[in-house]
């Protein structure tokens, strides 16, 4: 620029009452002196020079000790820096950005320049026209174009079908993990399995218990079948309802088909899951238990179980709580025997020398062992009875001879010498309950000595009789 389109005034300074140069250009522009920026107005130029130059900050932020000439320029940092800093909304995905310009640079990218093709049926976006008319077809319209020839299984893309054949068929797993010796079909499985259990990364956590999960679609999985108590598959042959559809296919498997695939090759013991399979071989013949627990020194086969350890014994946690009553529990399994046991009063197990019933079959084993099989070594001073163990005797005694009856009814003021004879007590005739059915003429009976004393005198007088 020519220097002879310049010129030169003196401004005052109001407030410093000192001189300084300012150069105005041709465009009417005003450059500072000092540090030569310029400025479209008079006024703009010393608002500058008593900021920058002779340090007047009149607007401080009352969250930091920042200080600003401008109050406009102050409630622009406290919004970015000291509230929610993510005020700006895209208005087609719902992402939160700290200032506009971020806004608009994200719908220039990814909703102006990518991803032009929705899908209609669920807003899923795609990068050209191709892509979505598949997902249209296979997704929403469920055609499966692609069968496989060793199993009846059917895939929508034919990438599909050579996956599933290359890991279920050929059993080939590409993706090994450099920190265990587990191997995986897909680079998303191992990425997955390092993610959970080497970083130990569980971000979905349940609301109505503290169990956290690796994965949103387990956290859902888990809060329909625990919490909701959901069980949506059925066995077409038994009608027994399962929570996993992998639960009921090894239901299948196992008990309508009698399938074991997995034989041991140092002994002869078959199993049905390849996991029990391994565990067998690794503890039985090999004797191996990984995983030590820190606190106790505890040795457990697989990393599963050192964790139920210490969740339940060291942390003292019990997630699974009962809604029938208050009792809470460590493990899922104990919370069904309960169940089972006390609120449905169900005896499945009986003995088939004196029909007696259990509610678990090691009791059941123990009954046969002692009363059926083993020695009676303690016999009754006061009558001809013997018993494999102590305490039967004891509470023989008790019950029948010294009359002991500790164990009252709340609803009625009748006594009994056993628990269990009180539990029967309750069911059968306070809650009105009649398990026992007569199989000869549909009667219904709520002891089952009552159905025996049924049977014997209505039904087998009429065989006498006849």
């Amino acid at each position: 620029m020519d220097k002879s389109e310049e010129k030169s005034e003196k401004v005052t300074c109001q407030d410093h009452s000192r001189e300084h140069d300012i150069v105005v250009l041709h465009e009417k522009k005003y450059i500072c002196d000092i540090c030569q920026e310029t400025f479209t107005s008079e006024s703009n130029m010393i608002i500058h020079r008593e900021a920058m130059h002779n340090e007047k900050k009149d607007f401080a932020c009352d969250k930091c000790e920042k200080k600003f000439v401008k109050q406009s320029t102050s409630l622009t940092h406290q919004k970015l820096m000291h509230k929610d800093r993510e005020n700006y909304v895209c208005n087609k995905c719902e992402k939160k950005f700290e200032n506009k310009s971020t806004l608009l640079k994200h719908e220039k990218i990814f909703h102006e320049i990518f991803k032009n093709y929705f899908c209609d049926n669920c807003a899923k976006r795609f990068d050209n026209k191709h892509s979505v008319l598949l997902h249209i077809k296979t997704v929403h319209d469920g055609h499966k174009d692609f069968a496989c020839d060793k199993c009846e299984h059917k895939f929508g893309q034919k990438s599909s079908l050579f996956k599933h054949i290359k890991i279920v068929h050929e059993g080939r797993k590409d993706f090994a993990c450099d920190l265990c010796e587990r191997k995986f079909g897909t680079k998303a499985d191992l990425l997955k399995h390092q993610k959970i259990i080497h970083e130990n990364r569980k971000d979905y956590s349940c609301d109505k218990c503290l169990k956290k999960f690796g994965e949103r679609g387990t956290l859902i999985q888990h809060q329909k079948i625990v919490h909701e108590g959901r069980k949506d598959y059925i066995c077409d042959k038994c009608g027994k309802k399962f929570g996993y559809k992998r639960q009921l296919l090894l239901h299948q498997k196992t008990v309508h088909e009698g399938r074991k695939d997995y034989a041991c090759d140092k002994c002869e013991k078959k199993f049905t899951q390849k996991g029990n399979f391994l565990t067998h071989r690794k503890t039985v013949h090999e004797d191996r238990k990984d995983f030590a627990c820190q606190l106790c020194e505890k040795k457990y086969v697989d990393k599963s179980q050192l964790n139920r350890h210490q969740k339940t014994v060291h942390e003292g946690r019990k997630d699974y709580a009962c809604d029938n009553c208050e009792k809470k529990f460590g493990f899922k399994q104990t919370l069904l025997v309960h169940q089972k046991e006390v609120h449905q009063g169900r005896k499945d197990y009986t003995c088939n020398r004196c029909e007696k019933t259990f509610r678990r079959k090691s009791l059941l084993l123990l009954h046969q062992q002692i009363v059926h099989e083993g020695p009676k070594d303690f016999s009754c001073d006061k009558c001809e009875m013997k018993f494999g163990i102590k305490s039967y005797l004891i509470r023989h005694q008790n019950t029948f001879h010294d009359g002991f009856k500790n164990y009252a009814c709340a609803k009625c003021e009748k006594k009994f010498g056993q628990k269990a004879h009180l539990l029967l007590h309750q069911k059968a005739v306070h809650e009105g309950r009649k398990d026992y059915v007569c199989e000869k003429c549909e009667k219904r009976f709520g002891f089952k000595s009552n159905l025996f004393t049924h049977q014997r005198a209505i039904h087998d007088c009429r065989k006498d009789d006849a």
